[in-house]
């Protein structure tokens, strides 16, 4: 029997932070211990309410959802509401959820979720707990500065967030998440390198390549037309964005490739590299690799440059429409319909 790996999701609910907590919730090989939400897409309130939303649709009210900060470490606080809507999920605006409610305290709750891993027996048959950060690193700055050794029991943590050398997404060269709160992704970087906890940096040189396109979208909705609407309905915003800014037909869905890569990792590649985030300046929020180590200081990061689109997106199908069949199956209908990149011969 497959050992699930066990997740604390850190997120900001957000379009694609949705779908990534659908995928995360429907994979068989992830766990998760609870939800915290962090000011980033929409505010932390907010963005609990949208988790719940997502775990009643799921059947999983179960698990915790708790609020944490609503504004960044030092800069103004700059949502993304652009880009998701007013309620982040690209103004459906679906009905609250009534049954349970967010709990306040995110940040104690991540530090005792990971205090929670010390006491486990030795020899217990267990899997590790990772964190999985998607949205602005605020909330887990401050449960480093208030418990640094808790971070000893944490088995991963992945950020979605950075860039090494793609532009960026709000600026020339900074993606969104760090540019929200570049103090709290600095500190992230700086502390948790010195305490032996790198960072795997899922940034835009691999998000970028996971674009869920018209044809993509219609073939969810042949395989599940509730399920598949749902999808259509809350991207539908996120697709127009995506053609005004950036003259993509479909959207970017940055943070369920996150999800997919804890769930395996071989589903990308990189490098491991010390990484700085710019604070100040017209590069603010500009994750700084030094892939040439002329810094000559100890990797804190492992940095992400390669993905399989296709074998991403054949997970994602596979997960979310069990109706779509094998994933070989899957995948034989996505190779029709997928655009390789730099088009078809």
């Amino acid at each position: 029997m497959m050992q699930k790996k066990r997740i604390l999701i850190d997120c900001d609910p957000g379009i694609d932070d949705v779908l990534a907590l659908m995928f995360a919730l429907a994979s068989p090989e992830l766990e998760i211990a609870g939800i915290t939400t962090v000011c980033g897409n929409v505010p932390a309130a907010l963005g609990a309410e949208n988790a719940l939303r997502i775990l009643k649709r799921a059947g999983r009210l179960d698990i915790p959802v708790y609020v944490g900060e609503e504004k960044p470490l030092r800069r103004e606080y700059v949502s993304a509401q652009d880009t998701h809507g007013m309620d982040g999920l690209g103004e459906t605006f679906m009905e609250p959820v009534q049954e349970i409610r967010p709990r306040e305290g995110a940040v104690d709750f991540l530090l005792e979720t990971l205090w929670a891993e010390a006491g486990q027996p030795e020899g217990a048959e267990r899997a590790p707990l990772s964190v999985l950060a998607l949205g602005p690193m605020t909330n887990l700055a401050r449960a480093l500065e208030k418990d640094p050794e808790a971070f000893a029991f944490a088995d991963r943590v992945v950020s979605m967030g950075g860039s090494f050398r793609s532009h960026g997404n709000c600026s020339p060269t900074a993606e969104y998440n760090y540019w929200c709160d570049p103090d709290a992704a600095a500190f992230c970087y700086q502390r948790l390198g010195e305490l032996g906890k790198p960072i795997h940096m899922v940034g835009l040189d691999v998000t970028r390549k996971i674009v869920l396109t018209p044809n993509v979208l219609e073939y969810m909705k042949q395989l599940d037309g509730e399920l598949g609407g749902f999808i259509q309905q809350i991207t539908r915003f996120y697709f127009d964005f995506h053609w005004k800014q950036e003259g993509v037909i479909g959207c970017v869905i940055n943070d369920p490739l996150a999800a997919a890569y804890l769930a395996d990792e071989t589903l990308c590649g990189g490098f491991d590299a010390y990484t700085a985030i710019e604070t100040e300046g017209i590069c603010l929020g500009q994750s700084v690799v030094d892939s040439m180590d002329f810094w000559k200081k100890k990797p804190n990061s492992r940095v992400l440059t390669q993905v399989d689109p296709l074998r991403f997106m054949t997970m994602f199908v596979t997960r979310l429409f069990p109706a779509a069949g094998t994933e070989e199956q899957v995948r034989r209908v996505l190779e029709q319909i997928l655009v390789p990149e730099g088009g078809r011969a």
